[in-house]
């Protein structure tokens, strides 16, 4: 055996966001829920907030609907335009749990991105079902935590620890947003600063629990 020194190196792959190679998904954030599910308001204006960025950015957004006859539409407020904004975006009707039907599984393969943000309900059925897919698949799966939530917090919390477990990233929304961007020199710098602040005025309900530390 040679005394030659390999010189290859493992490459970590630690979750880094480019715009170019990322996509938006928005899990089944429909009018049904909105009264039942925790701190779901917050869940809408996030979604808000990202589907602007990814407009800004030319990140294709992709949602999905549960049994749309029982659970009702996308809320429009998911979107600054409201109903032009859900016209305009694929949203795959579904009865699995898991965002990835074989019809949104094949529009994902076209895209072929490699990076994925995560939001809507319910964290611990829809939400975890469609990361675990997603990381059996060798995706990135980027977990929004001020964007995704259930019916009962202690689901919330254990669906959390369950996708962070398996591979995917937890993040906020603003977090993922300026990695996106990576420098103030970004020329939607301006445009996506504005919508951040605006957001920023809105109610974060999850941060409520931070208050009394």
């Amino acid at each position: 055996m040679s005394g030659a020194i390999s010189t290859s190196k493992h490459v970590m792959r630690v979750g880094k966001l480019v715009p170019q190679n990322s996509a938006l998904l928005l899990c089944d954030v429909q009018e049904r829920f909105r009264p039942l599910v925790h701190r779901m308001e917050t869940v809408i204006t996030t979604s808000q907030y990202l589907t602007s960025v990814a407009k800004e950015l030319s990140i294709p957004t992709v949602g999905s609907q549960q049994y749309t006859k029982v659970f009702g539409p996308t809320v429009t407020d998911c979107f600054a335009n409201g109903q032009k904004g859900i016209d305009e975006t694929p949203i795959f009707e579904k009865k699995l749990f898991s965002m990835l039907t074989p019809e949104t599984k094949q529009h994902l393969d076209e895209l072929n991105k490699q990076s994925f943000l995560l939001v809507g309900i319910e964290a611990h059925v829809c939400v975890q079902q469609t990361c675990l897919d997603l990381l059996e698949m060798g995706k990135d799966v980027h977990i929004i935590v001020d964007g995704v939530s259930s019916q009962q917090p202690f689901d919330l919390q254990i669906a959390l620890q369950r996708m962070s477990n398996a591979g995917a990233y937890l993040t906020t929304a603003q977090s993922a947003v300026f990695m996106l961007m990576q420098s103030a020199e970004h020329e939607n710098f301006k445009a996506i600063s504005k919508l951040t602040i605006e957001h920023m005025k809105l109610p974060n309900e999850f941060n409520d629990p931070l208050k009394d530390m």
